[in-house]
């Protein structure tokens, strides 16, 4: 399998060319002890702010916004595109949990590809929302705890957690980080948002039909959740099913996800009436347990994945054939299950 070529100019401006694999993602490496996992391949916060800021002054229709601090002070970014404010609204979430990267990766490239002539009106009947990472303490491995037993190399490691060891993803109720904070005062309680897509990572070893899955996806599950938010919810998991699962490279899963309202999957489609899907991309890039950490020669196929994920969404909505999205492809959609690695 190929990886992605990333390269980092001088000026931090991010290139990504992405060679997906011919066969299912799924089969790319794993870690296994087999590989080095080398952190300085992968965007530093000061690099992202960097490309968002030049991204900012380059593109027409993005405005970039500082939504609060981290607990160490870093800024939070949310990019915005937005035509109409009367238009659908999605949100793209990334890197609640530092050591998921990937996405970001894919969200930073999905920010230039809305800058090109391959979005050319797309985003006059839809308007994005796009916070690129919302952990960036967990992502710079700037915490206040030990990370001496996690797997990769590098400039730094990356952690699941913020610099106060808590879980953001687990903190939409209570409200006690200031990411999270930052996140509910000046995005969901600021915008009318209708679809998000929370992106995140799992283990390497889940599978579906007897196939590594390069990818799970989940709908709201807690029963206190509105029918038609619902309904909105694996409607947009059918874009981005349909999307993904059609590549010939991706092979999708059903998450296996509980119904608690702390998680942001639950929470925002009960708090605001959002439909929310959560993504999860095969493989993390950092741990201390192995079976999470995916080889990094796979990285191009997931940055590849969410980039795909997020122009399905965004185009579906935009010219509204997200509305007419065949939902019954759930009722036979396997729960992923654990590969024994034994």
């Amino acid at each position: 399998m190929k990886k992605a070529m990333l390269t980092l100019s001088v000026a931090g401006a991010l290139m990504f060319s992405v060679v997906p694999a011919a066969s299912a993602v799924g089969n790319g490496p794993g870690y296994g002890g087999n590989e080095t996992i080398n952190t300085s391949i992968l965007t530093t916060y000061e690099e992202m702010a960097d490309f968002l800021q030049k991204q900012d002054a380059k593109q027409a229709h993005m405005e970039l916004e500082v939504i609060g601090q981290s607990v160490k002070g870093r800024d939070l970014y949310l990019a915005k595109y937005i035509s109409d404010p009367d238009n659908p609204t999605i949100l793209f979430l990334t890197q609640q949990h530092g050591n998921e990267q990937l996405t970001t990766e894919g969200a930073l490239e999905f920010i230039k590809h809305l800058g090109t002539s391959k979005t050319k009106g797309i985003l006059d009947n839809v308007n994005v929302l796009i916070v690129p990472m919302l952990n960036p303490d967990g992502a710079m491995g700037d915490v206040n705890f030990s990370l001496d037993d996690y797997i990769a190399k590098g400039d730094r490691h990356l952690t699941r957690y913020n610099a106060n060891e808590e879980d953001l993803n687990r903190d939409h109720v209570a409200k006690t980080q200031p990411e999270i904070q930052a996140l509910h005062t000046n995005v969901l309680g600021a915008f009318d948002i209708d679809y998000m897509i929370d992106l995140h990572h799992q283990g390497a070893w889940s599978e579906r039909d007897g196939e590594l899955v390069s990818g799970s996806i989940l709908y709201p599950t807690t029963p206190n959740v509105d029918p038609d938010v619902l309904l909105g919810s694996k409607q947009l998991g059918s874009v981005v099913f349909n999307a993904v699962d059609s590549t010939g490279w991706g092979h999708l899963g059903k998450y296996g996800g509980g119904d608690a309202e702390t998680i942001s999957r639950n929470g925002l489609a009960v708090e605001y009436g959002i439909s929310t899907l959560l993504f999860e991309m095969r493989g993390m890039s950092d741990h201390y347990y192995e079976p999470y950490v995916l080889g990094q020669k796979s990285n191009g196929y997931l940055i590849k994945q969410t980039v795909t994920t997020l122009d399905a969404a965004v185009r579906a909505i935009s010219d509204g054939s997200i509305e007419q999205a065949d939902v019954s492809f759930w009722d036979t959609l396997a729960v992923q299950q654990w590969r024994d690695t034994e």
